[in-house]
């Protein structure tokens, strides 16, 4: 009676869900699967060691640039295994309490993610308004303290969402809409009053991405009242010219997250192909294009990249040799 009473409330196993209705070609839709998470992670690696390796980028721009890079290899881990289980194994069943821990850290990397964009955005205020005082403002121990509030803000926000979820009973269908676990997800699958869990959903959606997008556009409007104070066209161009990274990331990012909020909220009757793909957008495409971007926009970097190239390619004759004369 225990072991059934067990299995009433919290179900041994969830079944996880590829893409629907194409179940037989996941192992060739695995391929490009796996060639964005391969971009996503290397991307964001890449930016991480060359920021540590090269001094002149130790600054707070690149540093707030090192947490977000962070943050995306976060969402892209946290999503992997169970995607590759799912389209190369077949393997569809997660444990109830890892399915909790995956939701966790998918949702507290992709909170961090918005509280970052919303520093850089900040950054670039700063070093637009007040250039003169920028070093003051933005010293190393704060970054630092900028970072581990970011990181307190998104466990402390998500830790009743685990807590919420396990006080109800789930004894409708066990099957979920995605390969890896999502909030809005999970609460449609109780068989009791889910009214608590969509309030504090919707309160941390509310105090993370709504306060973080409001403050970003903010931002935005006193850095282009600064701007327009310039009296020089081109130097104004010049000034814009450093946010473009920056809102290319905000709209890569929110786009997909807005998208996939209003498909939850309002699409309850869409196709699950809608679902899939605004979902798989979100978590996908900006971890994989945020290293694109800045690694376009940033010369520092692109230099680096350019001597790192250089580097190996002068090597490749030696090496070349030696292993000959081996």
């Amino acid at each position: 009676m225990r072991t059934s009473n067990s299995s009433f409330f919290h179900p041994s196993t969830f079944v996880l869900t590829g893409i629907p209705r194409v179940e037989a070609g996941h192992i060739w839709i695995s391929i490009p699967f796996c060639s964005l998470y391969l971009i996503s992670i290397l991307g964001n690696s890449t930016i991480l060691l060359v920021i540590k390796a090269e001094q002149s980028l130790h600054d707070p721009m690149y540093f707030f640039l090192c947490m977000l890079a962070i943050t995306d290899v976060g969402v892209c881990l946290s999503t992997l295994p169970t995607v590759l289980r799912v389209m190369l194994f077949n393997s569809r069943e997660i444990k109830f309490d890892a399915c909790l821990a995956q939701m966790f850290f998918i949702h507290c990397f992709s909170i961090m993610d918005s509280g970052v964009l919303l520093v850089m955005a900040f950054d670039r205020f700063v070093a637009i308004y007040n250039p003169l005082r920028y070093a003051s403002i933005l010293t190393n121990p704060r970054v630092t303290l900028i970072g581990v509030v970011l990181t307190v803000r998104s466990i402390a926000l998500l830790l009743p969402l685990p807590v919420l979820l396990r006080r109800l009973p789930f004894c409708r269908s066990n099957v979920l809409a995605h390969a890896f676990c999502l909030h809005p997800n999970l609460i449609q699958l109780p068989c009791a009053d889910t009214t608590v869990n969509s309030v504090y959903g919707l309160f941390v959606l509310l105090a993370t991405f709504g306060l973080d997008s409001l403050s970003i556009v903010l931002s935005y409007v006193m850095i282009i009242k600064t701007v327009l104070s310039i009296a020089s066209r081109k130097e104004r161009l010049k000034v814009l010219n450093t946010c473009v990274s920056h809102i290319c990331a905000v709209l890569i990012y929110y786009i997909p997250m807005i998208g996939l909020s209003l498909v939850y909220r309002f699409g309850k009757h869409a196709s699950p192909l809608v679902h899939v793909l605004m979902a798989n957008i979100y978590l996908l495409v900006p971890p994989m294009l945020n290293p694109i971007i800045y690694s376009i926009k940033t010369k520092q970097i692109r230099i680096k990249h350019a001597l790192k190239r250089t580097d190996i390619l002068k090597s490749l004759p030696q090496c070349t040799h030696t292993i000959i004369n081996s």
